[in-house]
């Protein structure tokens, strides 16, 4: 195994709950209003210290969309998913953004979510059925 290269944020950083390594930067958060199967999850126009899994066909709320999961460098896990391609034309914006599952990261504070946070799971504009 090679040498693992990490990228430290500056600033109001989201980190993987697991091993804390940094994943993104609060200003990055471009929506606080998506949902997944364990509860919130951000949408992030940057993401570091992630690798991407396959290529794979994914049915949500809002449409098929072409994602790869992403899981953190250090520790393995899923932290959550890349859009690559939405095939309805208003959900293009997501191309290229990253989706963080509230679930599985640690907030800026340090914060750990938990789905009893979340009062109504569902309703919103997020994605993942």
């Amino acid at each position: 195994m090679g040498r693992l290269f990490l990228l430290t944020l500056e600033g109001h950083v989201y980190s993987c709950k697991y091993c804390k390594t940094h994943l993104a930067l609060a200003d990055d958060v471009l929506s606080r209003s998506f949902h997944c199967r364990h509860g919130k999850a951000y949408l992030f126009d940057n993401v570091v210290n992630v690798t991407d899994g396959e290529k794979e066909e994914r049915i949500m709320i809002t449409g098929l969309h072409t994602v790869v999961d992403i899981f953190c460098v250090s520790c393995g896990s899923i932290v959550g998913w890349k859009y690559e391609a939405a095939h309805e034309k208003s959900q293009k914006y997501k191309e290229g953004k990253f989706i963080l599952e509230r679930f599985k990261i640690l907030g800026p504070d340090g914060s750990n979510y938990s789905i009893a946070q979340e009062a109504h799971i569902g309703g919103s504009d997020g994605d993942d059925a």
